[in-house]
């Protein structure tokens, strides 16, 4: 473990739902939940008003909708979640060589790799840092930890959370992790923390007390193992930086570790939609799918497959990546899950299995009118030649209902228009597929 806490974990605050409401003044302050819209989507991110009752991310968004009817429900736009991380992104580069981004929100950063850094000046640093991601994101917030080690770190920087700071000083981690609930690791999930408080072990403290075998004995050989080291604060990772292939791909980080392989096949389906618009938006496809999967104890791996020809078929991606998770272990909870195509062409080889009423499959048609074609949904970037910028509230029965506003703007009027009107069109901020 290092002498100094200079290991950084930032967390932007319920990015998704933040980017929302700060390009949206008319959601400021109201419960917002992004993500999957359909009967079967799920939710990616909802915001600090909807948490409060009891929405959270990889929950299906049925349940959300019952738990918080009064939330906004919105797609999302990848797009502007993509440009706001790499803002965030940049800065932290600017701070130290050496960045680990777990996803577009959370990232690790070793301050000592910094050219001027000062271990007595560490929270100076953290409030330069936070302050900079303000003004570059037009207001996002972050929770930050700083400790000598990744596991610390990223507890850390859920004490004060959203909005907080929090640093561990170095020969404290024992204090800090002690009264903890053992729920505070990663890895302890729901099952997990059953099988513990049936043997009277509710904090991390009362988890240092079983030796390493008697904790494989109860939980198996990589719980065991991990959870005694962890209970220590045994932890000499490095941040090890990374850089992105040429590649698309989506990721989320969930804030409870999910064991649910049919819940984990839903959020692929989702991120395979979310892929395949964003291949046909800029003309790709790719032949390499690429299942990311992060465990309960931060191990990370990558499954992939090769198809025989490039494709930017929703369908074909997420059974593709189905059946990458099908080979996993994940008795013990996934806290990421992303899927991602690399291998990119220009070109898209006709899918010779697909049925001819796949609805997945987009027949390229020559259409008088090219608004017969977006998808309007809530949350949509729309402009009006009228009107000028705006969002989708909602659309249906050939209607669809804006509200005109921008991040700059006060809130602003809602009109609703048919589906085919001249004036309307698709904003200029990208969007992934509810």
């Amino acid at each position: 473990m290092r002498s100094s806490a200079s290991i950084m974990h930032l967390d932007l605050d319920a990015f998704f739902a933040s980017v929302e409401q700060r390009d949206k003044p008319s959601l400021r302050g109201r419960p917002v939940i992004v993500g999957g819209i359909g009967p079967r989507g799920v939710v990616a991110t909802a915001s600090y008003e909807a948490r409060v009752h009891g929405v959270r991310s990889a929950m299906r968004t049925a349940e959300a909708r019952a738990r918080c009817p009064h939330a906004a429900f919105l797609g999302g736009r990848f797009d502007a979640y993509r440009e706001a991380s790499r803002l965030v992104m940049d800065r932290l580069r600017a701070e130290s060589e050496l960045i680990e981004p777990l996803s577009l929100d959370e990232a690790f950063v070793d301050l000592s790799a910094g050219a001027e850094f000062d271990p007595d000046e560490v929270e100076e640093v953290v409030a330069a840092v936070r302050s900079d991601i303000a003004d570059l994101t037009g207001g996002l917030t972050a929770s930050v930890g700083v400790a000598s080690s990744k596991l610390m770190a990223k507890i850390a920087s859920e004490i004060n959370k959203p909005n907080g700071v929090f640093v561990v000083q170095p020969g404290t981690e024992a204090a800090v992790l002690g009264p903890m609930q053992a729920t505070a690791l990663p890895g302890v999930g729901p099952a997990t923390a059953e099988r513990l408080r049936r043997v009277g072990i509710l904090t991390v403290e009362d988890l240092r007390a079983p030796s390493e075998v008697e904790l494989v004995r109860l939980l198996g050989q990589a719980s065991g193992r991990s959870l005694h080291r962890m209970a220590r604060a045994d932890d000499d990772r490095p941040v090890v930086a990374s850089r992105e292939t040429k590649s698309v791909s989506v990721e989320d980080t969930f804030e409870q570790d999910i064991s649910d392989r049919l819940q984990l096949e839903s959020i692929i389906e989702r991120m395979a939609r979310s892929v395949s618009g964003r291949l046909r938006k800029n003309g790709l496809s790719g032949r390499t799918v690429t299942l990311k999967m992060r465990h309960h104890d931060f191990e990370t791996h990558t499954r992939s497959s090769t198809l025989p020809n490039p494709t930017d078929n929703a369908r074909i991606l997420a059974a593709t990546a189905r059946g990458l998770l099908a080979g996993e272990d994940i008795s013990n909870g996934l806290r990421l899950l992303g899927v991602g195509v690399s291998g990119l062409a220009d070109w898209v080889q006709d899918d010779l299995f697909a049925s001819e009423d796949d609805d997945e499959v987009e027949e390229v048609e020559v259409e008088e009118d090219p608004r017969r074609d977006i998808r309007w949904y809530p949350g949509m970037d729309i402009h009006h030649e009228s009107h000028g910028d705006g969002w989708v509230w909602g659309s249906g029965l050939g209607r669809v209902t804006v509200r005109f506003e921008t991040r700059w703007t006060p809130p602003g009027p809602v009109h609703t228009f048919r589906t085919d009107d001249p004036a309307l069109g698709a904003g200029h901020t990208g969007t992934f597929e509810p």
